[in-house]
């Protein structure tokens, strides 16, 4: 079975920066802040759904082919398979 190497970092790698690191002095400031960070909140699940979906394809792939090359095997075998 292939190892599968996580893309997703851990919380310490994950750091959000937001522009420059001082804080916010006036609303204006905070709000740019609060946008920014919602932003990139945004990436980052979006990046990691991409990831599950693209994961979740790869794994229907590998269930196709493995019931096809049970089914392959079956034949080969003489076994007659019951129709779903």
């Amino acid at each position: 079975m292939a190892d599968v190497k996580p893309d997703i970092k851990n919380d310490e790698q994950q750091n959000f920066s937001v522009g420059n690191n001082s804080d916010p002095k006036n609303l204006q400031e905070l709000t740019q802040y609060i946008q920014t960070l919602l932003q990139q909140t945004q990436e980052k699940f979006q990046t990691m759904s991409d990831q599950i979906i693209t994961r979740i394809d790869d794994m229907g792939n590998r269930i196709d082919d493995l019931e096809k090359n049970i089914s392959d095997l079956m034949t080969q075998a003489g076994v007659e398979g019951t129709e779903k």
